[in-house]
C-alpha cells in the first residue's frame, strides 16, 4: 500500500538533527469521513508501511500493538447509547495476518465504552465507560443540578475483561466512580463532608452534568475520562478527565469489593484517588495559579528503562489560545509509594520538570509518548500530523497526514525490535541512540547519576558493571577527549 500520496508531507531533517531520530515502527488509524473500510498502518521512518489492518468501524481512540504481534482496537459502534465526544463502544483483537480474532461490545442503557482501552501483559483489558445515573439517583448523593434535558447523568467506571472465544468476554475487576463521592450540600444524605478535607473523594457538585449542545445532541457527560494506561510495576491505573482538568491514579491491586471502599489494595486506601492533579480547585484547595490543565488528553506513565522512567507524560490541548502543550511530570511518591499531600495544600508537582509548546494545537484528542532515546512522540490530532521532538526542543521527524478532512486520535511509536520483546539495541554510553558517543550522552549520563530529571537507562551504563556512576562519566571523558 502506498502511503507516498499528494496530502501527505514528510519532513526530513539533516545532519545532526536526523541523526538524532528514534528508529522506531509508528502506528497510526486515521478517521476520515464518508468511507466504510477503515485502516491502521505501521509504518517505518521513511513511510514504507510495515503492516496494515482493516477495520469496518472507525476507531475510537488509538490502538496498541503488542510484542506477540496482535493488534488490539477500540472502535465506534453505530448507535452507542451515550452519544458524546470520543465515543466507542466496541473493541477488537486482529492477529498480525490481519485476521478478526475477538470482538466484543459495550454499548447499552447502562454502560457505553468510549475512548480508550489499554490492553494488559496477561491478554485482560481495562477501558473506560461512561455509566448511567439517572437524575433521582444523583440527587440522592447530593448533586444540586443537571444540565441536560435527558434529566440523567452518565459517570464514569474501569471494567477490566478477560476476552473469552470470539465474542464473549467476563469482568474480572471493575471501579466505579460512583462509591467515591463527597458532597456538602446536605447533612442527612449519603458521603456528606468538608471537600478540601477529602482529596481522596470526588465533589459530586464539581462541573456541568452534560449539556444540551454536546456533539451527538444533548447528554449527560459530567467528567469525560479519555484515557487509561495502566503501571505493572506499581499496579496503578491513572485516568484523565477532560472535563474536569485532571488526571487521577487509582489502585488496581484492590479486589472489585475493595475498589467500591475506602481500604484495601496496596494502598491502604481501596478505590480512592490516590493522587490527583491539574486542577485542584476541584477539590477545593488551591487557586486559579494552580489549575494548569486545560482539556488534556493522552496520559501515561513513562516506561522502565527510558529517560524520564517513572514520571507522568501528557498532552495539554489549551494551554494558551490556540496552543497545545506537552507535559512531564514527577508524582510526589515517597518511599512508602504513597502520593505527598501537605495539609491543606494541593498535590504537587508545583510545575512540569519538562513542557514543549510550539506551533501545535488540536482540541480534540492528542498524545504524548517518551521513546527510549529520550525524544517525545507527539500527535496533533484535528491536524493529523505527528512528530518527533528532542528534549531541546529540535523537531527531527514530522508526517503531515492531513488534508482538513482526516483526523488522526494519538498515534505510538515502538522499536523495530519490539516485537522480539526486549529493550532496543544500543551501543554502551549511546544515550541518545544518535550513534555518536559525545557530549549530549555525557550530560544525559550525568543527569542520571546525579538525580536531576532522569532515571538510569541501560545505554548509561558506559562500562558494563551494572551500575551507572561516575565510573561511566570518567571512562566516557576519556573515549571523547581521546
Amino acid at each position: 500500500m502506498d502511503l507516498k500520496r499528494p496530502i501527505f508531507i514528510l519532513h526530513i531533517f539533516c545532519g545532526f538533527l536526523s541523526s538524532q531520530t528514534f528508529d522506531g515502527m509508528t502506528l497510526f488509524s486515521p478517521i476520515q469521513g464518508n468511507t466504510s473500510v477503515f485502516t491502521t498502518f505501521l509504518i517505518d521512518n521513511d513511510l514504507n508501511v510495515i503492516q496494515s489492518w482493516t477495520h469496518p468501524h472507525g476507531v475510537a481512540s488509538m490502538p496498541y500493538l503488542m510484542r506477540d504481534g496482535l493488534l488490539y482496537y477500540p472502535y465506534r459502534v453505530q448507535n452507542p447509547s451515550m452519544n458524546s465526544g470520543g465515543v466507542g463502544g466496541g473493541f477488537s483483537i486482529y492477529g498480525w495476518d490481519g485476521e478478526l480474532q475477538w470482538s466484543y461490545e459495550l454499548a447499552n442503557s447502562d454502560y457505553q465504552h468510549h475512548h480508550d482501552i489499554y490492553p494488559l501483559e496477561n491478554g485482560n483489558i481495562l477501558l473506560i465507560a461512561w455509566e448511567l445515573k439517572t437524575a433521582d439517583e444523583a440527587y440522592a448523593v447530593g448533586r444540586q443540578s443537571i444540565d441536560n434535558v435527558l434529566n440523567v447523568m452518565w459517570s464514569e467506571a474501569i471494567i477490566e475483561y478477560d476476552p473469552v472465544g470470539t465474542n464473549d468476554a467476563n469482568i474480572v475487576w471493575e471501579w466505579h466512580l460512583w462509591d467515591h463521592l463527597i458532597q456538602d450540600v446536605n447533612p442527612d444524605l449519603p458521603n456528606y463532608g468538608v471537600i478540601s478535607e477529602h482529596p481522596e473523594l470526588q465533589d459530586i457538585n464539581y462541573g456541568n452534568a452534560g449539556s444540551n449542545n454536546g456533539p451527538g445532541g444533548p447528554n449527560g457527560d459530567w467528567k469525560h475520562f479519555n484515557a487509561v494506561d495502566y503501571n505493572a510495576d506499581l499496579d496503578q491505573i491513572v485516568l484523565s478527565s477532560r472535563a474536569h482538568d485532571e488526571i487521577y491514579i487509582i489502585d488496581h491491586s484492590t479486589t472489585t469489593e475493595e475498589a467500591a471502599e475506602h481500604t484495601g489494595g496496596n494502598s491502604g486506601m481501596g478505590g480512592d484517588f490516590l493522587f490527583r492533579w491539574g486542577n485542584p480547585q476541584a477539590y477545593d484547595r488551591g487557586n486559579n495559579a494552580n489549575h494548569l490543565l486545560q482539556d488534556q488528553h493522552g496520559v501515561n506513565w513513562i516506561p522502565s528503562g527510558y529517560p524520564g522512567e517513572g514520571n507522568l507524560i501528557l498532552f495539554n490541548n489549551n494551554n494558551g489560545a490556540n496552543s497545545s502543550a506537552i507535559f512531564e511530570i514527577i508524582p510526589p511518591m515517597n518511599e512508602n509509594g504513597q502520593y505527598n499531600i501537605g495539609p491543606d495544600e494541593p498535590f504537587g508537582p508545583e510545575f512540569p520538570i519538562w513542557l514543549y509548546s510550539d506551533d501545535f494545537h488540536t482540541q480534540v484528542q492528542g498524545g504524548a509518548f517518551r521513546l527510549p532515546n529520550g525524544n517525545t512522540f507527539v500527535t496533533d490530532s484535528d491536524d493529523a500530523t505527528m512528530f518527533e521532538v528532542t528534549q531541546l526542543y529540535e523537531v527531527v521527524w514530522l508526517y503531515d497526514y492531513g488534508d482538513g478532512s482526516i483526523m488522526i486520535p494519538r498515534a505510538q511509536k515502538y522499536p523495530m525490535d519490539y516485537l522480539d520483546d526486549g529493550f532496543p539495541e544500543y551501543t554502551a554510553g549511546d544515550v541518545n541512540f544518535d550513534g555518536i558517543l559525545n557530549l549530549l550522552d555525557l550530560l544525559y549520563i550525568s543527569d542520571m547519576v546525579s538525580g536531576t530529571g532522569y532515571y538510569e537507562t541501560p545505554p548509561a551504563d558506559y562500562n558494563g558493571d551494572g551500575l551507572v556512576d561516575l565510573d561511566d562519566i570518567s571512562l566516557l571523558i576519556l573515549f571523547i577527549m581521546n
